[in-house]
């Protein structure tokens, strides 16, 4: 199932022309980002945003309850299951002409470096090494794109095969599923395969494998995409940005490698993803797929551990909450330092008990209020957060955890809200 399968019926069609050039999308995706909405003429062609900008909207794409997301990331990735190979994937349905200044990709902010691909999906293959993951991509040129490049694990391949003197293939996948996003996202080891940890989320949710197709560069890709370019990332390099990042704020320019495209294909009638930077499903979809990985580092501290979140205020990234039961005082401080841990672009976690829903905002908030004083709070100078954060200055950064737990020899009934029931 591609995108344009999957629109949500309570979508909202936009039928006025757009231009990429004027930011109009962004205007458009920002009235209501609960909404998906469906740009009908994107400069001729059609276009959807804030397809999954909640939490809800994913879940319903995978078929899963919206409070196991969590869960069934971290499942997927210990347990990962093979894809089944088809021989007419829907993204091979039409060639498209190979001039990227022609697809509706659009330009975000006044001052972005240009127009971007922002839900694009890599994938890659180099000496038996898998990879699949998120980067920002820019447009340079009919057949060109300015990629950035973080240094984790395609970072890593292209690194080796430029010692080489080669370029690495790759296959950008732009409309895939939901599976495939959060895995794409998800932090695995080096040479974890992420289209088997999205299959396995596939065959939970929906009984059946992913399927995958074959690209004339020999890599397997997600059968069920809307748009798929081929290329090779070169030994060139140009200048990639201003971008607007996670943040909402603008990352600053630098030298990244350039991609040279040599097919573009389409399923038909396709749906290009345009991923709001900085928005809610840029949230979602690049911060959920780390709370899998706060809720094992947790886990392994504190067994009571029941759930993690990474707050929108804090961006989905540098905030967090965790809800344990605690079996010892000073489980509180081993989970703050474990989520940290978990997670290391975060700079601030609350920790509460069990009783505290951590997706309402209100009742975390009560708890730092009531239940804690001020010689809770653990400050952790000097660690490594992250390059987004902008009061860092790209520096080492000072990180702060809140333990709101009540202590085991308090009396309960201080602390619980009065009920009339």
């Amino acid at each position: 199932m591609t995108v344009k399968d999957s629109v949500p019926s309570d979508a909202v069609f936009v039928k006025d022309r757009l231009d990429r050039d004027g930011c109009s999308v962004t205007s458009v995706l920002m009235q209501d980002q609960d909404k998906t909405i469906v740009f009908e003429d994107l400069d001729g062609q059609r276009a959807v945003g804030n397809r999954f900008s909640t939490r809800e909207k994913i879940a319903a794409a995978m078929n899963i309850p919206s409070d196991g997301i969590v869960n069934h990331i971290l499942d997927a990735v210990a347990h990962p299951k093979p894809c089944e190979v088809v021989e007419d994937p829907s993204f091979r349905q039409v060639e498209v002409e190979r001039d990227l200044t022609k697809l509706p990709i659009p330009k975000y902010f006044p001052e972005d470096g240009g127009r971007y691909i922002s839900s694009g999906v890599i994938v890659t293959e180099y000496n038996g090494m898998k990879n699949m993951s998120f980067h920002r991509m820019m447009i340079m040129g009919p057949d060109s794109i300015a990629v950035r490049l973080v240094p984790r694990h395609l970072f890593t391949l292209r690194r080796m095969a430029k010692e080489k003197g080669e370029e690495l293939r790759v296959s950008i996948c732009i409309g895939a599923q939901a599976e495939v996003l959060l895995a794409a996202a998800t932090s695995m080891d080096f040479g974890a395969d992420e289209l088997e940890v999205a299959s396995s989320m596939h065959c939970i949710g929906h009984g059946s494998p992913l399927k995958v197709g074959r690209c004339d560069n020999g890599l397997l890709v997600p059968a069920d995409t809307d748009y798929v370019l081929e290329g090779r990332i070169t030994l060139e390099e140009a200048t990639e940005g201003p971008f607007v990042d996670i943040t909402g704020t603008y990352d600053f320019e630098r030298q990244e490698p350039v991609i040279r495209i040599d097919r573009i294909w389409s399923c038909k009638d396709p749906l290009m993803h345009v991923l709001l930077p900085g928005g809610w499903e840029h949230y979602l979809l690049m911060g959920l797929p780390r709370e899998p990985m706060i809720l094992k580092s947790v886990r392994q501290a504190v067994p009571g551990v029941k759930n993690v979140r990474l707050t929108e205020g804090g961006c989905c990234w540098l905030n967090g909450v965790v809800s344990i039961k605690k079996n010892k005082d000073g489980d509180g401080v081993n989970a703050i330092l474990a989520a940290l841990s978990g997670h290391t672009s975060m700079k601030q976690v609350i920790v509460v008990d069990d009783d505290i829903d951590i997706f309402d905002d209100r009742e975390v908030e009560w708890a730092v209020a009531t239940r804690m004083q001020a010689d809770r709070i653990l400050r952790i100078p000097g660690a490594a957060g992250s390059s987004l954060d902008p009061s860092s200055h790209g520096k080492n950064t000072w990180k702060v955890g809140f333990d709101a737990t009540l202590p085991l020899d308090a009396d309960p009934a201080l602390f619980k809200k009065a009920k009339l029931n």
